[in-house]
Parts: C-alpha cells; sequence; structure tokens
C-alpha cells in the first residue's frame, strides 16, 4: 500500500505537466471550436457545428489529401535514405566511432528549424549557391525554389533524423548471427536483408515512419519559406486562421480534426510500438 502511495506521488508530476500542457489547452481548442467567430475576429459565445462541416467541405478535405500526400511522399524518402544510413552506423561503423557519428547525426537540431530553412532559401533561389554553380558549369539555372520539390527537400531534410535515430536502435539490437547463419545456409547478401534484417527491425521501422509521417503532416513552416505559399497545406491553413484570418473556431476545429487523425493513426500503429517497446 505505502509502495502505491509512492508511485502515485512520484506520477503526480508529469500527470500535472500533462493535463495542464495538453489536456487543458485541447479542451479550451476544443470548447472555441464549438463557438462562432466576431466582427472583429473575436469569438462569439454561441454555440454551433458549422466549423466542422466547414472543415469537411471538398476544398478542405483536398487540402488534406494533399498534406497526407506530402506526409506519405516524405516518409518514403526518409526510410530509403535513412535505412542505408542507419544500418552502416548500427553494423558496418567500429563501436569507436559510432557516438561521435550519431552527435553528428542530431547536431541539426542544435540549430533552429527557421535557420535551417532559411539557408536553403539562399541555396534554392535563383542565385543561390546550385545555380551559381550551374552558371559556371554553363548551365541555365533552375527553378528550384518556391514548389513542391523545395518544399519535399525542406521535409526530408528536417525529418531525416526522426528516421535515422529508431531504425540505428532496432539495427544495433540485430543479432549479427542471424545474418550469419542465413549466409550459411547459402542466402545472398539482398536476401539477407530482405527476409532477416527488414523483419526484425520491423519495430525500428514503424516508430521511424510514425515520428516523420506525424511531424510531416502538420508542418507548415517549411511549405510557406520553400514554398512561398503557393501551394496550402494543412499546416499552413491551420495556421493562418489563427494569425491572418482571425477565424479562431474554424482553425481550432481544423486543429482537432488534424489531431484526431494523428491519434487514429497512433491507434493502427499500437501493435509495432508496443513490440518495438519490447525489444
Amino acid at each position: 500500500m505505502r509502495s502505491r502511495r509512492q508511485a502515485v506521488l512520484l506520477l503526480l508530476p508529469a500527470l500535472a505537466v500533462l493535463v495542464g500542457l495538453f489536456v487543458v489547452p485541447q479542451a479550451f481548442m476544443f470548447v472555441a471550436s464549438l463557438w462562432q467567430r466576431s466582427t472583429y475576429g473575436g469569438l462569439e459565445r454561441q454555440w454551433t457545428l458549422l466549423n466542422y462541416l466547414r472543415a469537411v467541405e471538398p476544398l478542405y478535405l483536398w487540402i488534406l489529401v494533399r498534406s497526407i500526400a506530402l506526409a506519405v511522399a516524405t516518409t518514403l524518402l526518409c526510410l530509403l535514405a535513412g535505412w542505408p544510413v542507419a544500418w552502416w552506423l548500427g553494423v558496418v561503423v567500429p563501436r569507436r566511432w559510432k557516438n561521435a557519428l550519431l552527435v553528428l547525426v542530431i547536431l541539426p537540431f542544435w540549430t533552429s528549424f527557421l535557420v535551417r530553412m532559411y539557408a536553403w532559401v539562399f541555396i534554392l533561389r535563383e542565385e543561390g549557391l546550385l545555380n551559381l554553380m550551374l552558371g559556371g558549369l554553363g548551365l541555365p539555372p533552375l527553378p528550384l525554389l518556391y514548389n513542391d520539390f523545395s518544399v519535399l527537400l525542406g521535409q526530408v531534410y528536417g525529418e531525416l533524423p526522426f528516421m535515422i535515430l529508431p531504425l540505428y536502435a532496432a539495427i544495433e539490437k540485430l543479432d549479427p548471427s542471424l545474418l550469419e547463419a542465413a549466409a550459411d545456409l547459402g542466402a545472398t547478401p539482398t536476401r539477407r536483408l530482405l527476409a532477416v534484417a527488414f523483419p526484425l527491425t520491423a519495430p525500428g521501422i514503424a516508430a521511424g515512419c510514425l515520428l516523420v509521417f506525424i511531424a510531416s503532416l502538420g508542418a507548415y513552416l517549411a511549405p510557406d519559406l520553400l514554398g512561398g505559399g503557393r501551394t496550402v497545406y494543412v499546416g499552413n491553413l491551420i495556421q493562418s486562421q489563427f494569425a491572418v484570418a482571425r477565424d479562431m473556431p474554424f482553425g481550432a476545429a481544423l486543429s482537432l480534426l488534424l489531431m484526431l487523425n494523428v491519434l487514429a493513426l497512433l491507434w493502427l500503429f499500437r501493435r509495432p510500438l508496443r513490440a518495438s517497446r519490447e525489444l
């Protein structure tokens, strides 16, 4: 009984932080989503569901579909780029160098994401570094900025560490004797990867894909800076409702619907994530 009381006391600070930083703000957002926008951008306490009905109109559903497509493309590219890096760190690199190389993976987090996006603007713009290099080779400048390519590039650059780290954690725990046994049985390197390595590291793949997808689904900074605001995604739409249109009820409704989509995704991935915790 005493140990249970001590456990409850130890949980109280975490519960207080969770309630104060998540439950209470979401409750305010839910209440605001059921009110109406006043003439000057405030809130009128008139209960309505029109904000949610507006959020499921074809225009906004198409924005959500476009945002999901961006998140899926970002996740797939991060997986394709992050798996070789994680495999190299977990299997090939000597142990004495692993910590230093992992620091390089997380090094971009030491700089503001906003600053890094502005750096990509200077690199990709018409007078930027890449086009200057192309001009030095006698090639015409390419439209690298303010399009879907630049948005996808910024998203992959920003989310790639979130894919590498879970993959590395899963690959490092992989028993090398299993790969050796598969080689002794005549399996080719490709066969060993597909039949042994991929299934055993599936929890890490699921965790990395989930982290990247959720972060990409609500992203607005890369689409705003690198896309030039020419293509609207759900993150930009929500931000504009609060900061530009001053339609807090509609922005709150969009935010809650986006959160429900994320929670549904977490529910779908609950088994792979549970398996990853058991490894």
